[in-house]
């Protein structure tokens, strides 16, 4: 039988210093998650297809890992956190009495087509907090995402902020059918100006109605995109939304990360359990989103739990990848190997300095001298 020395596709090795760069920066964004008060929780690689099931509202079906147990039980390989995360805050805690802050640390898998040259595997640290319904709290969210950058050694760097509710609100008053509503939402997302020009002209809308769509896929930039969103449309729940934004962003400025953020009301995510903000985050180096996240005050209530809960994911190869391209190294001090020497005569001695060396935290790495 021919030896395979080579990973399967969507997978590779991670070794020497890459290796050594990635838990160094494990290690940073973990401390900002500390920092803000948030405590570790893991969570199995597979769980019940339920917990991710189209109900959900997160991987399609067809892009998950499947397999099954003795008992006949569909499992899948973990492809989103949040899912999980929040099913064990459900089991565990009572998010519909207290605030429950987590962070976590981990693998995403999931089988994307090989043409979009994606990884299949992918680590992921975030963090997620439940029983809290405010512009604090999303301010916080937004904070540590900035936060989790810097400490990564970033500084050109965008955090990209939308408001589904907007959207939402605009939809519903529209009453479009799901297809519709689906092909709206992806052309949205996309920018496409003309597919949404063609799919509204397609629509018994009034033009009142039919504005704010249309722009909707334009609608970006800083703080003033805000008043401008607010002038499109008169929809009560609409302009509610906005003026979370709005609150939000003066928090921000308290926070002094305001100049890292944007908004963008063309962020209509696939992801069908965001309900309030969403957020995706930018450098330069790689075209993929750096961190996603959003509120999901809905999900909760898929695990018997109903509560308000926001976060976001952090892809860390993604951000490894644009960091190695803007040539930011961090300093692996942990990494630094003394080397001792010895031949059979001082091999004793080799021993005992090492095991001293070691005793006061160092490194050490023990080789024999070759012998003529």
């Amino acid at each position: 039988m021919q030896r395979i020395f080579h990973t399967p596709e969507g997978v590779r090795d991670i070794y020497e210093n890459e290796c050594a760069q990635k838990r160094t920066l494990k290690h940073r964004i973990q401390e900002v998650f500390h920092h803000y008060g948030y405590k570790d929780i893991e969570t199995p690689s597979f769980e019940y297809f339920e917990v991710f099931s189209k109900e959900v509202g997160t991987i399609p079906s067809k892009d998950l890992y499947k397999f099954f147990d003795r008992e006949g039980n569909t499992l899948v390989l973990r492809p989103d956190f949040t899912p999980s995360i929040s099913r064990a805050c459900a089991t565990y805690f009572a998010p519909d009495q207290e605030v429950v802050s987590l962070c976590y640390t981990g693998n995403t898998f999931v089988n994307s087509s090989s043409l979009r040259g994606q990884m299949k595997q992918n680590t992921q640290m975030g963090v997620e907090k439940f029983g809290v319904d405010s512009a604090e709290a999303d301010a916080e969210i937004l904070a540590m995402t900035v936060e989790c950058l810097k400490a990564a050694g970033l500084t050109e760097f965008q955090v990209s902020v939308g408001q589904i509710d907007y959207f939402k609100s605009l939809l519903k008053e529209a009453g479009l059918n799901d297809d519709d509503e689906e092909r709206l939402r992806s052309l949205i997302s996309q920018k496409n100006y003309f597919g949404v020009e063609d799919l509204l002209s397609e629509q018994n809308l009034s033009e009142e109605l039919v504005k704010p769509f249309r722009e909707l896929p334009q609608l970006f930039g800083g703080a003033e995109i805000l008043q401008r969103a607010k002038e499109l449309t008169k929809n009560a729940d609409a302009l509610k939304a906005v003026e979370r934004l709005e609150e939000i962003y003066d928090i921000l400025k308290i926070y002094g990360c305001e100049d890292y953020i944007s908004f963008d009301f063309g962020m209509v995510s696939k992801i069908r359990y965001y309900t309030g903000i969403t957020l995706q985050a930018f450098t330069y180096g790689t075209g993929e989103a750096l961190i996603k996240g959003g509120r999901y005050d809905e999900l909760m209530k898929h695990f018997g739990r109903p509560a308000p809960a926001v976060g976001f994911g952090i892809n860390l190869d993604s951000l490894l990848l644009a960091m190695m391209r803007q040539k930011i190294e961090l300093n692996c001090e942990d990494d630094e190997i003394q080397v001792l020497e010895y031949t059979k005569e001082t091999r004793a001695e080799a021993i005992k300095e090492a095991a001293a060396l070691r005793a006061e935290g160092k490194n050490v790495a023990l080789k024999p001298v070759k012998e003529a």
